[in-house]
Parts: structure tokens; C-alpha cells; sequence
């Protein structure tokens, strides 16, 4: 399910993205300062950190997991070194907030940044904010929902198209 709310919230950041500001070009390779913490202060009213929050501590769980199926006997060390390894990189997550905000900075001027800064400060943008991550996820629901019973239909087909050849399958 965390998995699920994290997609529902990368796509309602990139939904959000596309919405407001259309299809932007890209502005520059090396974005200004005030570009960029406009991008920042998109991304934190978004709270985007939300997707990449744990990812050190995830990504050193897979790590550790990987080396256990191979290292059997190691398996308390690999514990410990974990704990260290996870403080030694603790942060590092930041990178990719920064990276995040750097793409945002690139396909949009720093007066888009600027208004859709003050877009999503306005009640309308507080609406969307709000309300997006679940309209995303109901909107994802009933896709799932669309395409199984769309394959269900698409299955008959092929049934009743093979038995026209004479095949049941």
C-alpha cells in the first residue's frame, strides 16, 4: 500500500506539473537560484519528500537483504553493518530533492516557477493539492477496475474466435 500511495503521489506530481504549466520547453541547462527555490518551494508544498523519504533506509534493506542470500553465515555482521552504513548515508536523500527541483527548474521559466508558486497558494491550488493524491488514486482504481474487465471481454473474443476455427480453448 506505501508503495501505492508513493506511486499515487509521483503521479499526482507530475499530473500537478503538466496541468499548471503545459507543455513547457526547456528553459536552461543551469537554472538561476531564484528558479530553483521556486522549484524547491513547489516541491514542499507538493511534499514530494514524501516519495523519497525512506529511500536510503530501503535502499540499504535491499543491500543488506542481497548480500544475506549469498553470505549466509555473516548475517548478524551484515545487521550491524547496516546500522552503520544507513547512519554513515543518512541524507543523502536531499540529492534527490535537489535533482527533482533542478528538472522542474529546466522545463519551466523562473516566472512559471513563480506563478505556479503562488498557484498552489491560492485556494484553488491548496484544492488541487488536496485533493489530487486521491483523485489520482480512484482514478487508478478504476483503471484496474476498466482493464480486467476489458481483458475479460478481450478473452471472449479470442474464445469465440477460435471456436469459429474450431478450437476451444
Amino acid at each position: 500500500m506505501k508503495y501505492l500511495s508513493n506511486l499515487v503521489l509521483a503521479a499526482s506530481l507530475a499530473l500537478g506539473m503538466a496541468m499548471a504549466g503545459g507543455q513547457a520547453m526547456a528553459q536552461t541547462a543551469n537554472p538561476s537560484p531564484a528558479a530553483m527555490a521556486y522549484a524547491k518551494e513547489i516541491l514542499d508544498l507538493k511534499k514530494a519528500s514524501g516519495i523519497y523519504a525512506n529511500a536510503i533506509p530501503n535502499i540499504v534493506q535491499r543491500t543488506m537483504d542481497t548480500l544475506m542470500q549469498s553470505n549466509l553465515n555473516y548475517q548478524q555482521d551484515l545487521k550491524d553493518v547496516a546500522v552503520v552504513v544507513a547512519k554513515k548515508m543518512a541524507g543523502r536523500e536531499k540529492e534527490i530533492g535537489d535533482g527533482m527541483a533542478k528538472i522542474y527548474a529546466t522545463e519551466f521559466s523562473e516566472q512559471e516557477l513563480k506563478d505556479l508558486v503562488t498557484f498552489y497558494k491560492s485556494p484553488l491550488g491548496q484544492k488541487l493539492l488536496n485533493t489530487e493524491p486521491r483523485a489520482i488514486q480512484e482514478s487508478m482504481q478504476y483503471m484496474q477496475q476498466w482493464a480486467q474487465k476489458f481483458a475479460e471481454e478481450v478473452n471472449g473474443e479470442f474464445r469465440a474466435e477460435m471456436r469459429k476455427r474450431g478450437k476451444n480453448i
